[in-house]
């Protein structure tokens, strides 16, 4: 029996405004991709003059979100351990300030990964880009090297611990918040002469009031809230 359901509906039998809409959509996408494509190829070719000339408005599109970089493959890949922890003072409601004790923020993020087959790019990738970003555009005194892009990365590294914390904790409100990298080096393999210290080594940075508003950087990559728990120093 032949089916009497007649053919889908194409574009050419939509109503003028309807094939105007379908168009500008199509066209608005098209551009979006090839701009982003052109933006993304310009960060990662080698430095030439369309590079040179609008460097500034690719490193504004770029930065954070869009950061390329080539470590995977490089001769001499990274050969640390690097767990990003925080700390937040909490005004109490008598008016007292209490700081909690360092809360690794990285080990929170492997283990909401570890046994899952899928975890999130953002768990994976987030904080460690973030602080990645922050110390390409800070020196070892945390003062600033990259004019507008060093507040831009402070910002996007304050914004991510702001909202981990979240503006309440401990029974008071977070008003202050300190970031510091735990930075222990993987042991050579036995095969290779020489050996290597396998102390950790902490990069602390200053303290940080946190903002009336409520924070707008990315959601939490685990539910669990940081409690203050202690780690060593």
């Amino acid at each position: 029996m032949q089916s009497t359901q007649g053919p889908p509906p194409r574009v050419a039998a939509l109503s003028l405004p309807g094939r105007i809409a379908v168009a500008a959509t199509v066209g608005a996408v098209t551009v979006g991709a090839l701009l982003h494509l052109g933006m993304v190829f310009l960060h990662v070719a080698p430095s030439n003059t369309l590079s040179k000339e609008h460097a500034t408005a690719v490193n504004d599109y770029i930065y954070p979100e869009f950061e390329q970089n080539w470590k995977l493959f490089a001769p001499d890949p990274l050969q640390q351990n690097v767990h990003i922890q925080a700390r937040a003072e909490v005004r109490k409601p008598g008016g007292a300030v209490v700081a909690t004790g360092w809360v690794d923020m990285t080990g929170m993020d492997i283990s909401a990964m570890r046994h899952d087959p899928i975890p999130s790019h953002t768990q994976q990738n987030e904080l460690r880009r973030a602080w990645g970003f922050y110390t390409d555009t800070h020196d070892q005194q945390e003062q600033p090297t990259a004019s507008n892009r060093s507040e831009i990365s402070r910002e996007y590294l304050q914004r991510i611990l702001q909202k981990r914390f979240g503006p309440r904790l401990n029974g008071g409100d977070v008003v202050r918040i300190q970031a510091r990298a735990a930075t222990t080096p993987v042991p050579q393999p036995s095969w290779i002469a020489g050996s290597t210290a396998t102390s950790t080594q902490y990069r602390v940075l200053p303290w940080w009031n946190v903002d009336s508003a409520p924070a707008s950087g990315s959601a939490p990559a685990t539910s669990t809230t940081p409690s203050g728990q202690e780690t060593a120093s």
